[in-house]
């Protein structure tokens, strides 16, 4: 009885296995290149530790470590983990591309000779005969024929099979280094498979003569899509779906199941790259957080690589190192965080609580569907407006808008839209990440929309615009407002210095530290604006009172200080000045 008590397990034991797995992958994923090698090679079961990764995640090591350092790592990977890298390494689109399977098959070959041989002779027979086809010339010498007859370079193992790699096999930019890798690999491949098995070597040139490219070809792009597929990785035309928005109550017909145990004896290596990259802040980290039993958690975060290598699938350049997968799983967090965002502010809900259930709950690619769709609307309704834009209609380039504006709507009309935060050092732009980064994109652009609007009912013309001036919709307003109260024509022209001293004097309040326009000023300012447009003063201070109030902060801050003699119209750009 006591014995049966005590007893552990089995499936205790299997699920610890794991997790102390899993552990040791995420501490070597954190290390730099060679640290992460050092570590492999130092466990008492390096095999075991390397067979344990998912394939995403050893592709990331192997490119993280350097593939010609990695060799003791591509030794030790599976054949499952071989077929991905060159599932991942070795295609443009829908096409093979024979540079890239010559760099990788090298790698194999270099890594492990024998194994590398088997396995391409036994498991990828498709792709060494299409190799073959493109890369030798092969004669069968009949009985009556002399070899002597043959052009030069032809090699021979029996006096039957003769084979050359020809120059017109390489494109006229192939470089010497790469004809010689390429050459040294088929030479290698070729002699080990006449040394290990002689009839299997003539079969293989047999065939490979008779290769049909295209046929062979679009049959090993579906193979490949299929594989490719369970991960997330699908063909481009089908990857672009994950920026299709939903709804929120479109979101919520489409729920998942979550298996509460494991299945028995399985195993499944889970990644935990991207998971491990996740900005501890986000909402959607936090939700996970929340998480304590280790089954569910491996299934989100398969589920989240998943959604992740969808987003990889959509981008024109390969993604291979840290930093480029970090900005996937930027993209994938902010708008999974955005969307749990959503769904709290329907229940009216405090910030992280129910969070795990939601992930639990819907599908995380429907949850980022749904927080994408958010941009997506903002996107829409900024090339909506754009095109029939006051500022449009009279031709006036993007940049009109100023600095501020053109950064947040130009962020918005890009295909994938980006926020841009103006308040960040380093880039501009980056992922959207929360509720709030939407919101204040969406603010700036109706502030831009309701410039517009005020511009549309005011008598401008912009036809005298001067060409060698950089005119925005502000110094617009500012330089108006500013002849109007000099009792200078309504146009856009520049005011001499001499004319605009009196105006530039009169803006600031006494004694004020630091620097600040009188509040008066700013009502006539708003008279103004009412009386040119014919719009209510309290319906223009309400749409744009924030923005009329942060352009008066920013005049404050950038000319409070300069002295009048100093004014010079090279430096002004809130005014439109010109010399005396």
């Amino acid at each position: 009885m006591n014995d049966d008590i005590n007893e552990i397990d089995p499936q205790d034991q299997h699920v610890k296995r794991l997790e102390k797995l899993a552990t040791e992958r995420k501490h070597v994923l954190s290390l730099d290149g060679m640290q992460a090698l050092d570590a492999i090679l130092d466990h008492p079961q390096p095999n075991a530790l390397i067979h344990s990764f998912a394939e995403e995640d050893l592709h990331f090591l192997i490119h993280h470590i350097g593939p010609e350092d990695a060799l003791d790592i591509i030794a030790m990977a599976s054949d499952r983990q071989w077929e991905f890298i060159l599932d991942i390494e070795t295609w443009e689109k829908d096409r093979i591309n024979l540079n890239a399977v010559t760099e990788w098959l090298g790698l194999m070959l270099k890594a492990a000779p024998e194994r590398f041989i088997h396995w391409i002779a036994t498991e990828q027979t498709s792709l060494l005969e299409y190799l073959l086809f493109h890369s030798i010339e092969m004669i069968v010498r009949e009985h009556d024929q002399d070899p002597s007859d043959f052009e030069d370079g032809f090699i021979t193992y029996d006096d039957v099979f003769y084979f050359r790699i020809p120059e017109t096999k390489y494109a006229e930019d192939a470089d010497t280094d790469f004809k010689e890798q390429h050459q040294e690999l088929l030479n290698r491949m070729i002699d080990h498979l006449a040394k290990i098995d002689h009839v299997f070597y003539q079969k293989t040139l047999l065939r490979a003569a008779n290769v049909i490219s295209a046929e062979s070809e679009e049959e090993a792009f579906r193979l490949r899509n299929f594989r490719l597929a369970e991960k997330g990785f699908v063909p481009f035309h089908e990857a672009v779906g994950v920026f299709q928005p939903i709804s929120v109550d479109h979101l919520k017909k489409r729920k998942k199941i979550v298996a509460r145990l494991p299945e028995p004896e399985s195993f499944v290596p889970v990644p935990v790259n991207q998971a491990s990259m996740m900005d501890e802040d986000s909402l959607f980290s936090q939700a996970l957080c929340k998480i304590t039993d280790f089954n569910i958690l491996q299934q989100l975060q398969t589920e989240f690589a998943g959604v992740c290598n969808q987003l990889i699938a959509t981008e024109p350049n390969p993604v291979r190192t840290r930093d480029e997968l970090k900005t996937i799983v930027k993209k994938a967090c902010g708008f999974i965080s955005i969307s749990l965002e959503n769904l709290l502010a329907k229940k009216d809900t405090a910030a992280d609580v129910m969070t795990d259930e939601y992930i639990m709950t819907y599908p995380l690619i429907d949850l980022f569907r749904n927080g994408y769709g958010e941009i997506a609307n903002l996107r829409q309704e900024a090339k909506t407006w754009q095109k029939n834009s006051w500022c449009a209609k009279s031709n006036l380039p993007l940049s009109f808008w100023g600095e501020r504006f053109v950064g947040v709507i130009g962020g918005l009309l890009i295909n994938r839209p980006k926020f841009y935060d103006i308040q960040q050092t380093g880039n501009l732009y980056r992922e959207f990440e929360t509720m709030a980064d939407a919101e204040m994109t969406g603010n700036t652009l109706r502030q831009a929309m309701t410039y517009d609007n005020l511009l549309s009912a005011m008598a401008i013309r912009t036809d005298n615009f001067s060409k060698n001036r950089f005119i925005t919709c502000e110094n617009l307003l500012m330089t108006l407002w500013a002849r109007h109260c000099l009792e200078l024509s309504p146009e856009m022209s520049p005011i001499p210095v001499s004319v605009f001293r009196p105006f530039f004097t009169d803006l600031w309040e006494s004694g004020k530290k630091p620097p600040a326009i009188k509040d008066s000023k700013k009502t006539e300012f708003l008279q103004w604006l009412a009386s040119e447009s014919g719009l209510l003063e309290n319906k223009i201070s309400h749409d744009l009172g924030n923005a009329l109030e942060l352009l008066f902060n920013d005049i404050a801050k950038d000319y409070g200080t300069i002295q009048l003699d100093d004014l010079d119209p090279r430096f002004v750009t809130i005014f439109l000045l010109g010399s005396d």
